[in-house]
């Protein structure tokens, strides 16, 4: 807190301020600072209502041993001054007994005693005060229960009376009720009890978080799986991080456990880690400890006890070092539960939530699945993904190294393990190297090394990189006496060098001229080069025919087909003559290629099509998941959809056999996700999305990645699987060089964006609110790119409004507009600015009409700067959603005729009706908005009427029959009222 309050009016103001602060430390330690500062006073009111904060920080802060304190100077004032508790304050301190009580039940080192004495304490203040009891036989029914006691006489004399104002929440009651069905083994009747609360009809502060973390398991036991899926996800968003819902978080990774989903267990595990030492409830502490033991023991259970796992500060653990730990302290308290309670209640609980069988082999909780093996340390840079296939690395020092170069030569993916397997040998400190005259010296098998990282390098455009790998691999095998691999080391470094990005310039010019350059370099090289092996010979010239085509790509100039074709023409025929296998089907893949870019797409085809017949046929097999996929894009360029789609499900079926980057399957699943959008399969499609960035991402290649998840996440977002979205996002966004600030900051904002939109609409208006405004002042330093700012705090604006903080939307809404000076967003920011009109009239009224006309002047001069520079909005124009604004502002402020005249120039803008559905709505919806103001606020209904009949005529005579609803419904009401 800044400064402490000076006034009791500022106290009041600082009060509500802290009451819109997430629980926590902050609002925790501000609500202590408040409590000293209303001391100061010495009024007695404005103590009563800091304590009363003070006590619902600490309360919902999990914080249950300093809650009964507060209360306490809180009954103390009211004993000793009752006048000063009004209404109000008497209500919250006779419902905050409830509080005491169940604070008092989560510390095993208070006496049951004790709590039976608060319990008389509670029954006695309220009998005194005249108050139902209602509340008062919950709070011994929940004890009861929390001890382990029979609970059907307390049950009865709880659920079988009437509630009072001071009963506990209807959604909570629920719970309490559904809890017992539960407890008594009726998996029906609880669910049957839960389902207004599930289905979002009751909530509160802790609902339906609550209600969902104990209903997943009889929903998955009665055959509702995807509801408890649906469930799991929202509802985990409710609690994660929560230190009061610390108990929920626990059930949650109980959850994930036991349906096959501990991958994503241990990343919610971590996403909590913040649990371990905030929560200061002994009872949630129990529940929490408990869920992690359940995920904790799955997980060593299934052989990963050595996976890393996010515990207590301080140091390190892994799965089992955790659970161990886990297991003791879990112990420990419901020892004491059990103590202090005389039963064995807690113990037993514990032991049936960890004896529990997993209820489900598999269940896709997210978009993002993964498994044990994906989540463990990061691999190291050589790591490829496990093909179906097995591959059998040779055992033998001089054996492996043999056969990963002849496989190298081949081109085959085995290579990669085999060189994977050599790269741990030789940076190990005890590696001695073969005396082999066919293995060749050190310094030949580093360079191998080197040319295998530097390739690997380039496929994730890593050209720099790439690049000084090369030269430094062509150094090493010059000093091995070995020419030929080191032309081909150059000739790598060549290509990679010449996609290193240029600073400035014409891009595609200045690529093409580094691709000229570099295949200028590559022909002197294979000349100058003597004693080229067939496959050395081959290699280069697939190099220079490969960097002709890309500087094809680059130019799409018509005077680069032709060298393109000659050069593959010269592969082609050497690789025959010298029976090279793999650059015989390279050529033929590169001349189908250039065929493409060259707008060839049926010649293409037709190519492709011999070539995928003899790869069926003759091999290598390991080129044909590429060459179908390659095929399916053509198909997909030639609007053939169904056909793009045989092939590239084909492809990935095929690529199953081989490591993943080997066959760029991370390309052939977006691929087919593009294929299922064209074939209208939008959830087919963020499948392969997902699929297609989790490969990226394993390989390293994580911009790409990124990107595709962004894209994920949106298609989810268009399809309205909001929490898909979320969960999806959440993940992501914890990556560890995303947490870090490693990746490019202008994705990571594109990904939080959507989060935040995803956020809005799932209704969490506050967490929505909060994120744009942070993106906002971030992307606020963008001085390169201010059209995304612009529109970024546009959205803010509104968010900012929705929740009625006009100030500080009208001063998102300045920066909109300052950024959109320099790079105008005409559509986007008239938007905002008549939504905020509208929001402020509608929530102020006729006290927001004069802030609600300046945010419409605002939009106005936007729509007269479109016109002047010939600007045309994708929807309606500026001019009439600016007109029609303005009427429905002045009928929130009262001001009818004014909202009439807009709305009259309206119509004049959208002109008469005609086949567009959108139009036909957007004039329907402006009669029956006129209509409205005329007719029940002017109290004019016959031309209303005579407004909303010819209008019904005419859009029936045009086929809109459903625009037409809201007209007859208004003037059946209107003719009820004449």
């Amino acid at each position: 807190m800044p400064t402490a309050p000076q006034t009791t009016d500022e106290l009041f103001q600082a009060l509500s301020e802290n009451d819109r602060r997430p629980y926590g430390r902050t609002r925790t330690v501000t609500a202590e600072e408040l409590v000293d500062a209303a001391e100061q006073f010495g009024e007695p009111e404005p103590l009563a209502y800091a304590l009363l904060e003070l006590q619902e920080a600490y309360t919902y802060g999990a914080e249950p041993r300093k809650s009964p304190v507060v209360f306490a100077r809180l009954l103390n004032l009211f004993d000793e001054q009752p006048d000063v508790f009004d209404e109000r304050l008497r209500h919250m301190l006779f419902w905050r007994f409830k509080w005491v009580a169940n604070a008092l039940r989560a510390l095993p080192e208070v006496p049951l005693a004790s709590l039976r004495q608060w319990q008389t304490e509670m029954r006695d203040r309220y009998v005194k005060a005249g108050l139902d009891l209602q509340p008062y036989y919950g709070q011994a029914y929940q004890l009861a229960a929390h001890v382990g006691e029979d609970t059907s006489l307390a049950y009865e004399l709880w659920a079988g009376r009437s509630r009072s104002r001071l009963s506990d929440c209807e959604a909570c009651e629920i719970c309490e009720r559904a809890l017992h069905h539960l407890a008594a083994g009726d998996d029906e009747r609880a669910l049957r009890t839960w389902e207004p609360v599930l289905a979002g009809k009751d909530s509160c502060q802790e609902e339906p978080a609550r209600s969902i973390s104990y209903a997943l398991f009889p929903l998955l036991r009665t055959g509702g799986a995807d509801a408890a899926r649906e469930l799991h996800l929202a509802g985990y968003r409710a609690c994660r991080r929560n230190p009061s819902m610390a108990g929920e978080v626990g059930r949650h990774l109980e959850f994930c456990a036991l349906t096959g989903n501990e991958a994503r267990g241990l990343e919610l595990l971590s996403e909590n880690r913040n649990l371990f030492d905030e929560v200061d409830s002994p009872q949630g502490q129990f529940d929490f400890l408990t869920g992690v033991e359940v995920l904790l023991r799955r997980v060593e259970l299934l052989g990963h006890g050595e996976l890393p796992a996010a515990g207590y500060a301080g140091r390190t653990w892994t799965v089992a070092s955790l659970c161990v730990e886990v297991r003791g302290r879990a112990d420990d308290l419901a020892g004491r539960f059990d103590a202090r309670n005389g039963t064995t209640a807690h113990t037993e609980r514990r032991r049936a939530r960890l004896d529990r069988a997993p209820l489900l082999d598999a269940l896709e909780l997210t978009l993002r699945t993964r498994s044990l093996d994906e989540v463990g340390p990061a691999a190291a840079p050589v790591a490829v993904p496990a093909a179906r296939r097995t591959v059998t690395v040779p055992e033998s020092l001089p054996e492996l190294i043999l056969r990963a170069r002849a496989l190298d030569e081949q081109g085959h993916p085995d290579a990669q393990a085999c060189w994977a397997r050599l790269h741990t040998l030789v940076t190990a400190r005890d590696y001695t190297h073969p005396d082999d005259p066919a293995v060749g010296p050190l310094v030949r098998l580093r360079a191998d090394l080197l040319a295998d990282e530097a390739g690997r390098a380039g496929e994730k455009d890593e050209f720099a990189d790439a690049a000084a790998l090369y030269e430094e691999a062509a150094g090493l095998y010059d000093d091995a006496g070995t020419p030929g691999r080191a032309a081909l080391a150059r000739g790598g470094a060549l290509l990679a060098a010449a996609g290193i990005p240029a600073e400035d310039g014409d891009e595609a010019e200045t690529k093409a001229a580094a691709l000229s350059a570099a295949h200028a370099s590559m022909v002197r090289l294979h000349e100058e080069t003597p004693g080229l092996t067939p496959y050395q010979e081959a290699r280069l010239l697939r190099l220079r025919a490969t960097v002709l085509g890309l500087r094809l790509q680059a130019s799409r100039s018509e005077e680069h087909i032709a060298p393109v074709f000659a050069e593959v023409d010269l592969l082609h025929d050497f690789a025959t003559r010298h029976d090279v296998v793999p650059q015989i089907s390279g050529a033929r893949l590169l001349r189908a290629s250039t065929h493409a870019l060259s707008g060839e797409l049926p010649t293409a085809v037709t190519e492709i099509d011999s070539l995928i017949d003899d790869l069926k046929a003759h091999g290598p097999a390991w080129h044909l998941p590429r060459t179908l996929g390659l095929r399916g894009r053509f198909r997909l360029g030639l609007q053939d959809a169904q056909a793009a789609h045989a092939d590239l499900a084909e492809a990935v079926r095929l690529a199953a056999d081989w490591p993943a980057d080997a066959v760029d399957t991370a390309r052939l699943h977006g691929d087919l996700a593009e294929a299922c959008m064209h074939l209208g399969r939008p959830d087919e499609a963020l499948r392969y999305l997902t699929r297609s960035a989790e490969l990226d991402l394993r390989r390293g290649s994580r911009t790409d990645a990124f990107c595709t998840y962004s894209n994920a996440a949106q298609l989810s977002l268009d399809l309205g699987r909001v929490e898909d979205c979320i969960a999806l996002l959440d993940s992501v966004l914890v990556e560890p060089d995303v947490a870090a600030g490693e990746l490019d900051d202008r994705l990571v904002a594109q990904l939080r964006l959507t989060r935040a939109r995803a956020l809005n609409a799932g209704d969490d208006l506050k967490a929505a609110t909060a994120e744009l405004v942070a993106l906002a002042a971030e992307s606020a330093g963008w001085d390169d790119d201010p059209g995304s700012h612009a529109m970024i705090a546009a959205e803010t604006a509104v968010l900012l409004g929705r929740s009625g903080e006009f100030d500080r939307a009208r001063e998102a809404a300045g920066q909109a507009l300052a950024a959109h000076a320099k790079a105008p967003r005409y559509e986007p920011l008239s938007n905002c600015l008549r939504e905020l009109a509208r929001l402020q009239a509608q929530q102020q009224g006729p006290d927001g009409l004069a802030e609600a006309l300046a945010h419409l002047a605002d939009a106005g001069r936007i729509a007269d700067e479109a016109r002047t520079a010939g600007y045309e909005a994708h929807g309606r124009s500026l001019d009439t959603a600016l007109a029609y604004e303005h009427g429905r502002v002045h009928a929130y402020a009262g001001e009818y005729e004014d909202s009439l005249a807009a709305l009259e120039k309206t119509f004049a803008l959208l002109g008469e009706p005609g086949p567009d559905q959108d139009h036909a709505e957007e004039w329907a919806e402006c009669v029956r908005l006129t209509g409205a103001v005329e007719g029940l606020y002017l109290k004019r209904p016959a031309p209303a009427l005579t407004r909303l009949d010819a209008a019904v005529a005419r859009l029936t005579g045009l086929g809109h029959t459903e625009a037409t609803e809201p007209l007859t419904s208004l003037a059946a009401r209107l003719r009820d009222e004449k």
